[in-house]
């Protein structure tokens, strides 16, 4: 990876809860990745991109989902003991965001819920254009839980496992386009969201926002840009929502958990 940033303003890491870079991608698409956050960002953010070393290498179901959890809560009190601001799930599902929240007083933000509020503001109905079939239901769900089922035109996907999206970039645009453009004129949306990260780090929902007449959303770019936005404004996720685990609160570590080794545990 890159060397430390010095940056001047916010210091936001992007953590990526699959070992992505122990696959046939390698560093080098973590590295890829970072360079894009840091072209997105505003000047004097520092964006640093973090992956586990265990773990599904993609999420493609809700219970590859909850296997990813426990690596990237250890993950996220890592960054956090290093002093960064707010720290962004890298997966489109937000796995283990309500709970990721409750052991951090760091602002943790979900793609999912950043690109669903963005696109609640930019139109009436809006689809989510994803990866594959088995993501699907779970992708209505998070809809539902963001109070936006009833905006939820539809989810629509390519076919593609999320580890092939960048094999051939221009398949895979071709693709997106084509739900996209049936999502618009089938189902009534007036704004898409691509539902995975691989899909925003091919860098073309501007390219998309053009072809098909209706503002796409980035989900990579969405989550820090809300980030960036909710740190400025000196605000993190509600301790009344999010509350910290009593164990926690009693002195047990979060790998204590894990072990089942807390505070008044055998």
């Amino acid at each position: 990876m890159t060397a430390p940033l010095e940056p001047t303003g916010p210091r936001i890491a992007y953590l990526v809860p699959g070992p992505m870079h122990l696959t046939e991608l390698g560093a080098a698409e973590l590295e890829r990745r970072e360079a894009k956050l840091a072209g997105w960002a505003f000047p004097g953010t520092g964006v640093r991109v973090h992956a586990v070393d265990q773990g599904p290498a993609s999420i493609e179901s809700m219970y590859e989902e909850y296997l990813a959890i426990p690596h990237t809560g250890l993950l996220l009190n890592r960054v956090a003991e290093q002093g960064y601001d707010a720290a962004i799930i890298g997966c489109f599902g937000d796995p283990g965001l309500d709970g990721l929240r409750e052991i951090s007083d760091m602002l943790v933000v979900g793609p999912a819920g950043a690109s669903v509020a963005l696109a609640t503001t930019l139109g009436h109905r809006f689809s989510f254009v994803t990866v594959t079939a088995s993501i699907c239901p779970a992708l209505r769900r998070l809809a539902w839980e963001a109070g936006a089922a009833d905006a939820l035109a539809s989810v629509r996907h390519i076919d593609t496992p999320v580890l092939e999206v960048n094999a051939d970039h221009d398949a895979a645009v071709g693709r997106m386009r084509e739900q996209g453009r049936l999502a618009v004129e089938q189902d009534g949306a007036d704004v898409i969201v691509l539902g995975c990260m691989s899909m925003g780090f091919l860098d073309v929902a501007e390219q998309l926002t053009t072809e098909l007449g209706v503002p796409v959303i980035n989900p990579a770019r969405a989550a820090l840009k809300a980030a960036e936005a909710t740190v400025a404004q000196g605000l993190t996720h509600s301790r009344h929502a999010y509350r910290t685990p009593p164990k926690m609160e009693a002195g047990a570590k979060l790998g204590d958990l894990l072990l089942g080794a807390g505070p008044g545990q055998p």
